[in-house]
Order: C-alpha cells, then sequence, then structure tokens
C-alpha cells in the first residue's frame, strides 16, 4: 500500500532535495548536448516561475525519480491538467494585482488592489481544493496535497481570511455618496437617495434614434493611478465612512502575509511538469514518441528506441522535415559506445541525443523514444572539440589532455561520459595511441561512455566495447541516411574524412574547378 505522507513539495520527495536548487547556473556540459537550447525552449514564457534551478539540478535517488514520474502521469489526465492550469492562471492574477498594489501611490486605491488580490487568492485556493477533492488522483505528490489543501481550506487561518474578505468587500460596495463640484470648489457628501438621472436621459432619447448614430461621449482615460484630484475625493470618502475604512486598514495590516508558503511553493514547482508537458506535446503532434524511462542506479544494460536530439528535432519540426530516430543498447559488461562514420553523417547528434536521455531521465522526466532503460548517474562529463585558447599558451592536444584528466580524476564508476572527436589535432598514429590509452582508463573505471571519433580501432577495444556506425545510401556514399546501426567500423571513416578535408571525394572531384 503506498504511503502518503504530509505534503512539502509536489517536485521532490524529500525537502532536504529542494534546497539543492539555489543556483541557476546551468551544468558546463548543457552547451556541448544543446541542452541549454532544449531549457530555454522548456522554460520560454514562463520566466516568472524561474524554473531553470529545478532543470538544472539532476536526481541521485530511484524513488525520487519515481515520484516525479507518478506526478506527471496524473497531470497527462485532462481534466486534473486544466484544473491545475485554472489555479497557476488565478495565482497569476493574484500576483499581477500586488504587483499592482505596489506601483500606485495612493494609500486607499493600494488597500484596494490589496483586497482584491486576496480575493482571489480565497477563490483561487477554495477551488483547488473542490478539484482536487474530485480528481482521480494517484501519485504520492498529488494525493498529499489533496490532503494539506483540505486541511488548510477547513483551517480557522483561512476560513477567517475569506469571511473577512467578504465581509469587507461587502461593506465597500455599500459606501455611496455624491460629488458637487462649484466653481474650483469640490465637496463630498453621503448619497441622500438622490435619483441617477443619466437612466431617464437615456430612456428620453432613445426614441429619437434613427439607425447608427455618431458617439459623441468623451472618452476619459483608463489610468489605473488615480490623480490627486480623485485621491483627494477618497479620501474625503473615507472620512465620510470612518469605520469601514478603519478596518480596510487594519485588515491589510493584519493579512499583509495571508499566503500560505506551501500553496506559493506548489504554485511555482507545478509549472516544472506544465512547462515539460507542454514542451512534449510539440513532438508528439508531429508523431514523435515520448516514455516514461525505467530507471536503474545498479544495472548499466541501458537502450532506448526511436530516440532522438530534441535540440535537433524541434528545429526541423519548425522547418517541416522529417527527423531521424535512432536506437541503441547495451547489456552485459558492455559499457562503451564508439561511434564512427563519415563527416556530417548523425555521430554528434547521436552522441547529444544519448546525453539528453540519460540528465532528463535523472530529472524524472520522460524521454525520446518508444520505450527507454537508462542509467542514473552521480555526475556527467563531456569533452567535445574546442577552438584553441590563446591565453593558457598551450597547445590544443595539450588542452585536450589536460581537460580528460580532469575528468578523470572526478569520474566513479556511477559517472557518464561522452566524448566527441578527441586528439583531431595530432597524427593519426598519435592520436589512436592515445585514444587507446584513454579508453583504457574508461573501462578500469566502469564508466558508461559515448566516444564519437574516426579512429577505427578504437571500436574494437575490449569486451566492455561496441561499435556503432553513421550510415549512407547504399547507392551514393555521398548522401548521408542519419541512422547509426550496431556493426563493425568499415574502415573507410577516417580516409572519407581527410578525402573531404582535401577536397578529393568524387563529388568534389566532378565539381567545376574539383581537385585543383
Amino acid at each position: 500500500m503506498m504511503q502518503i505522507g504530509p505534503f512539502r513539495s509536489i517536485l521532490f520527495k524529500n525537502v532536504e532535495d529542494s534546497a539543492r536548487t539555489t543556483t541557476s547556473e546551468a551544468p558546463i556540459f548543457f552547451v556541448d548536448l544543446n541542452l541549454d537550447q532544449v531549457i530555454d525552449a522548456i522554460t520560454a514564457g514562463k520566466q516568472e516561475y524561474d524554473l531553470r534551478p529545478f532543470y538544472h539540478t539532476p536526481l541521485h535517488e530511484l524513488d525520487a525519480v519515481a515520484y516525479r514520474h507518478e506526478v506527471m502521469r496524473d497531470l497527462e489526465d485532462k481534466a486534473l491538467y486544466e484544473m491545475i492550469a485554472s489555479f497557476g492562471r488565478k495565482m497569476r492574477d493574484m500576483r499581477e494585482r500586488l504587483a499592482q498594489a505596489d506601483k500606485l501611490h495612493y494609500k486607499y486605491q493600494k488597500e484596494s488592489w490589496f483586497l482584491s488580490a486576496v480575493e482571489v487568492y480565497c477563490d483561487c485556493v477554495s477551488r483547488l481544493a473542490e478539484d482536487l477533492s474530485q480528481a482521480d488522483l494517484k501519485s504520492r505528490g498529488f494525493l498529499a496535497l489533496r490532503a494539506f489543501v483540505a486541511d488548510y481550506v477547513a483551517s480557522a487561518r483561512f476560513t477567517t481570511l475569506v469571511a473577512e474578505t467578504q465581509k469587507l468587500k461587502a461593506d465597500l460596495a455599500t459606501v455611496r455618496y455624491c460629488i458637487l463640484i462649484k466653481g474650483n470648489a469640490v465637496s463630498v457628501r453621503k448619497h441622500a437617495g438622490e435619483s441617477d438621472y443619466s437612466a431617464d436621459v437615456e430612456r428620453t432619447f432613445a426614441k429619437f434614434k434613427q439607425g447608427a448614430a455618431r458617439d459623441y461621449t468623451v472618452r476619459l482615460p483608463m489610468w489605473l493611478e488615480m490623480n490627486h484630484v480623485e485621491a483627494q475625493v477618497l479620501d474625503m470618502v473615507a472620512r465620510l465612512y470612518p469605520d469601514i475604512f478603519a478596518r480596510l486598514d487594519e485588515y491589510c495590516a493584519r493579512h499583509h502575509n495571508y499566503l500560505d508558503e506551501t500553496i506559493g511553493v506548489f504554485d511555482r514547482e507545478v509549472q516544472f511538469y506544465v512547462a515539460y508537458l507542454e514542451y512534449a506535446a510539440l513532438f508528439k503532434r508531429a508523431g514523435l514518441n515520448f516514455c516514461y524511462p525505467q530507471v536503474t542506479a545498479d544495472d548499466k544494460a541501458v537502450y532506448d528506441d526511436d530516440g532522438y536530439d530534441l535540440a535537433l528535432a524541434r528545429k526541423l519540426i519548425g522547418e517541416q522535415k522529417p527527423v531521424i530516430r535512432n536506437d541503441f543498447y547495451l547489456q552485459g559488461q558492455e559499457r562503451i559506445i564508439v561511434v564512427s562514420g563519415p563527416n556530417q553523417g548523425g555521430k554528434t547528434t547521436f552522441a547529444r541525443a544519448f546525453g539528453q536521455l540519460h540528465y532528463l531521465a535523472s530529472l524524472g522526466c520522460p524521454v525520446p523514444g518508444r520505450e527507454a532503460r537508462l542509467y542514473l548517474f552521480d555526475q556527467f562529463f563531456t569533452h567535445f572539440e574546442q577552438a584553441e585558447n590563446l591565453q593558457n599558451l598551450h597547445g590544443k592536444l595539450e588542452d585536450d589532455l589536460v581537460r580528460i584528466h580532469e575528468i578523470l580524476a572526478q569520474a566513479t564508476p556511477h559517472s557518464i561520459i561522452i566524448m566527441n572527436e578527441i586528439f583531431t589535432s595530432t597524427t593519426l598514429q598519435d592520436a589512436i595511441s592515445l585514444g587507446k590509452k584513454v579508453m583504457e582508463q574508461i573501462s578500469a573505471r566502469d564508466l558508461l561512455c559515448v566516444c564519437v571519433t574516426f579512429l577505427d580501432e578504437l571500436a574494437a577495444l575490449d569486451e566492455k566495447t561496441v561499435s556503432m556506425v553513421s550510415t549512407v545510401a547504399p547507392d551514393d556514399p555521398t548522401v548521408r541516411t542519419f541512422k547509426i546501426v550496431r556493426r563493425p567500423p568499415d574502415g573507410l571513416s577516417y580516409a572519407l574524412s581527410i578525402a573531404e578535408k582535401h577536397g578529393l571525394t568524387y563529388r568534389q572531384l566532378r565539381e567545376p574547378g574539383g581537385g585543383a
């Protein structure tokens, strides 16, 4: 039987985990994996919630991942999703009213906007409690939230807030007054039952109306901020009704901290799920799969069927171009995927997709693909080719060696490494020698790794190494299929790369001036 504890967070199973989301600094590997583009797209339009720290903080416990899977599955129910979306809209309305109150200058106008914000909050939370009571919930997160909200709306704190808000709104609605203007003098007195002649005038002249008439009424500017005359009129009205306005002053002072902290945290955290589901829907509409991966912390036999690079897929969808999907799997003692093949064949895209899949799985999110089993890492490292740094006085090869040494010094058997085109600045024989030494260190540490390389010799290092190759069209080797298949290297990738670099491929030689 599922154990439902007290509600603290819809995003974190353990409250201590939430304390780690204090930075908006993205992990250093984000750019290499194009995860910066992915997170930018997910959080677009939701800057007010500051969701980036959540997406920058991977989980390290399987049950924490399962907790988010449960919540995400609940939210895939359209009825519940719309309930939460409605809650979010009302809470945004509340915040906008509070923000407007802060911008205003005159006391009673500020208090009016504050009262309006509290009224929206009371309605919003009451509606949330009612909606959750009727929802078919299965996740620990939402079940605990339902219990919390039910207790909160029944508490003396909330019921008192609702009652006082309704009473004050009703009392303020009874305030009626007349403005008397004589020359430059303006006076205010209580309304004494005088008739409103404007309605009578409209009725009298309605019978003379023939067709559409030109509107000669003066449109007054709809400024939210009162001018000084309006403010003085309101001050005089307050003196006419001292008891009501004194209670308004006291209400605003006493309820300035009306927003329950847990409700406020939920309002922000639940947008993590809403934003991701909205993002995933874009791909699903294009016919691409998302799945809830099986996440493991001990078995490194990982796989994904029909996976793809999210950043590239989003671009291709916008251009109405097809998205190529690829599979991978590791079994038994296999740990390292060596990807070889011709330039521009999708090798780096495949490596990025591998990294994106594992990172998104560590966030407790559905991932691209039809079915997946992924590893819950402790640290993630990437080594992608970088331009030579002229400030550190190192050569490019030395920079590569320093970076790889730092990675291996920090990595544990539970880490993942993705390397893309290492040691391209040295000779072929030196690149092979250095590449083998690095791969041997990775293998000895039992790390999961994807290595993109032109060095076919790395593809058969040991029993932990698997070869995958980017393929070309059978009838035209110059046409890339962008499919990455599991098979031994064909020995042509490095030669083809060199030929392309020097303009000596068949296609390049056929072009005017080719081979010159």
